[in-house]
C-alpha cells in the first residue's frame, strides 16, 4: 500500500508541476498557477514521519512496470503536453482515491479530496487547452491581414476574393459589413470561415459577437462604440481571440486592461474606405507602441509603398482593404504585400 501511494503521489507531483509551469511562465495566468500550486501543496505533501515511511517503501529496481514498453500521448504540440500530464494527474488521483476508501489505507491519504481534486483538474485541463489554442491564433497576427469588406466587393465576390488573399499568404482574414442584414452575413461568414478553416488562416468577424459565436469564427474584432471587450470575453471560450481598435494612448492602455489579445491602430494614413477616420500618422502608431505589449494591427491607407515603414514603426501586422481587393489580381497584390512586410 505504501508503495503505492508512493507511486501516485509522486506521478500527480510531477504532472501537476508540469502544469504548473505551463500555466506560469507561458500563459502567465496567475490564477491557474495559483490554483495548481495550492493544489500540488495540499495534495502531496506529507509530514516528515510519513514521507520517511513513503521512502523507506520505495523499492524503483524491482517495479515490474519499469520497463514496460508503452504507448503514451505523442507530444506534438504544447496543448499534447498539457493533455498528457493532465492524464497522468487524473489517474493518479483516481487510484489515490479509490485506495483511500480502504480500511488499511493510512488516515493522512483517506482524509484528502483526491475525488474534488480530481474534477477541478478537468476544468483546468479544459482551460488550459482551450488558452495555448489561442495563443497560436494570437501568433497568427502578423504580416498581412485582409479585411473583406463586403460594401467594397459584391457578395458574389466576397468567398472568391478569400481564396486569394489567402493564396497570396495573408495570415487573418477579417469580414466587415456596415451594411449588409444579419442574416445575409451569417451566411457568408459561414462560407468564409469554411474557407479559413481549411487553410489554417485566422478568420475574425468585426463587431459581431452572436455571428463570431454562431460560425465558430476564431475571435472578433470590436470597435469604440461596440461592445466592451470585458464583456465580449465573458460571451466567448477562452480559445477566441478579441481585437480592438484604438487612435490614442489611453485606448491601447485601456484595451490592453480589459484583455483584448491584439489591438488595430489606425488610420495611419488617410483611407479610402474610411475617410472619417482620424488619422494618427507613424507617430501616433509609434507613441502606442511604447506603451502596449499586445501585438498591433496598423490599418489605414497602407499599400505596397508605405506597408515597410509601418512595420518598421513597430506594428506586428498590417491591415488592408483597397490595396488588395481593388486590384485586378487580388492574389499578386497580396504576395507582393507580404514580401514587404516579411
Amino acid at each position: 500500500m505504501l508503495r503505492l501511494m508512493d507511486a501516485n503521489l509522486d506521478r500527480l507531483s510531477e504532472g501537476l508541476r508540469v502544469l504548473e509551469d505551463v500555466s506560469r511562465f507561458i500563459l502567465d495566468d496567475t490564477r491557474i498557477t495559483g490554483t495548481l500550486k495550492r493544489m500540488r501543496h495540499e495534495l502531496t505533501t506529507t509530514d516528515p514521519e510519513f514521507k520517511n515511511q513513503l521512502l523507506g517503501a520505495r523499492d524503483s529496481a524491482i517495479d515490474v512496470g519499469r520497463n514496460s514498453p508503452v504507448e503514451g500521448i505523442e507530444r506534438k504540440n504544447l496543448a499534447d503536453l498539457v493533455t498528457a500530464n493532465a492524464k497522468r494527474s487524473q489517474q493518479a488521483l483516481r487510484v489515490l482515491e479509490e485506495f483511500a476508501k480502504l480500511p488499511e489505507t493510512p488516515f493522512r491519504m483517506a482524509e484528502r479530496n483526491f475525488e474534488q481534486a480530481r474534477f477541478i483538474l478537468y476544468e483546468v485541463e479544459k482551460e488550459l487547452t482551450l488558452r495555448l489554442s489561442r495563443q497560436d491564433k494570437i501568433e497568427k497576427i502578423d504580416g498581412v491581414y485582409v479585411i473583406i469588406d463586403v460594401e467594397a466587393l459584391s457578395p458574389n465576390d466576397a468567398t472568391e476574393a478569400v481564396r486569394q488573399v489567402i493564396a497570396g499568404g495573408a495570415n487573418a482574414i477579417q469580414l466587415r459589413s456596415k451594411e449588409q442584414a444579419k442574416k445575409d452575413l451569417l451566411k457568408l461568414a459561414g462560407e468564409i470561415g469554411r474557407i479559413c478553416a481549411d487553410a489554417s488562416a485566422l478568420f475574425i468577424v468585426n463587431d459581431h459577437v452572436d455571428i463570431a459565436l454562431a460560425v465558430n469564427a476564431d475571435g472578433v474584432h470590436l470597435g469604440q462604440k461596440d461592445l466592451p471587450v470585458t464583456v465580449a470575453r465573458g460571451m466567448l471560450s477562452p480559445d477566441k481571440i478579441i481585437g480592438c481598435t484604438v487612435r490614442t494612448i489611453e485606448q491601447a492602455l485601456q484595451a490592453q486592461s480589459d484583455g483584448a489579445d491584439y489591438i488595430g491602430a489606425g488610420a495611419i494614413y488617410a483611407s479610402p474606405t474610411r475617410p472619417d477616420a482620424g488619422v494618427i500618422g507613424l507617430e501616433g502608431l509609434g507613441k502606442i507602441r511604447r506603451v502596449v505589449s499586445l501585438p498591433i494591427v496598423a490599418i489605414g491607407g497602407i499599400n505596397e509603398g508605405n506597408a515597410r515603414k509601418v512595420i518598421e514603426q513597430g506594428a506586428d501586422c498590417i491591415a488592408v482593404i483597397s490595396a488588395v481587393l481593388k486590384s485586378k489580381d487580388i492574389e499578386t497584390a497580396t504576395s507582393r504585400l507580404v514580401e514587404q512586410v516579411s
